[in-house]
């Protein structure tokens, strides 16, 4: 059976004729390139990420006042951590305007609060497509199996004699769809929980900035 599988030609495993393969087949193809086109487009991502926030965090820590840490900011400004940072330096600029002092904390920490939320947001968008994916394409692949095995029946039903050549197709358009549903959410699944990962540890990160943060404040205001 599987050498038979080998041998079908494109066009036998793309055939008109079988809309309803067909369909199945492109659909999960289709998946699968959405899968990988998320998946490189989020590594990359996640990847400058990281590393725009191991710098920034270098010089935040070596800064002495707000206007180093500003400078840079516009060289880090892929950094997660900078959104939070502007979100924090946003709220001390309105308390300190004209008085040099911060009068509410609170607040300051609620717009840090707020700065992580939305970037944590932004890195998670697309995920839920990943998530569709491996969840959904197994069952279009198991669909599909269902289906070639059904046209195996039919065809066997209307044949004089059983052979393979009477019943290879429709077993062979079952396990192409087996597998391609297999290849679509696999790599999804993997994807998924890895940057998953990922995404929870940047925001670990960003949590502990945060807190560094109200830290240079106080130096800045009440040392």
């Amino acid at each position: 059976m599987i050498a038979f599988i080998l041998q079908l030609k494109l066009s036998e495993l793309f055939n008109p004729s079988k809309p309803i393969p067909l369909a199945v087949l492109l659909l999960l193809i289709g998946a699968s390139l959405l899968s990988w086109s998320i998946i490189f487009g989020k590594m990359s991502m996640l990847k400058k990420a990281i590393e725009a926030n191991r710098g920034f965090l270098k010089v935040f820590r070596k800064a002495t006042g707000f206007d180093a840490i500003t400078a840079a900011a516009e060289q880090f400004s892929t950094a997660p951590m900078v959104a939070v940072f502007d979100f924090g330096y946003a709220e001390v600029e309105r308390q300190a305007r004209g008085r040099n002092q911060i009068r509410n904390k609170p607040m300051i920490e609620r717009n840090l609060q707020l700065g992580i939320s939305e970037e944590i947001q932004k890195l998670e968008r697309s995920m839920n497509w990943l998530a569709t994916i491996a969840s959904v394409t197994p069952f279009i692949g198991l669909f599909g199996t269902v289906w070639g095995i059904i046209d195996a029946f039919e065809a066997l039903s209307m044949s004089a004699s059983v052979s393979l050549r009477t019943v290879g197709p429709g077993i062979a358009d079952a396990l192409v769809a087996t597998g391609a549903g297999l290849a679509a959410a696999i790599p999804a699944a993997v994807a998924y929980n890895y940057l998953g990962g990922q995404i929870k540890e940047i925001g670990m990160r960003l949590e502990d900035f945060s807190l560094e943060f109200m830290n240079f404040v106080e130096r800045t205001f009440e040392g």
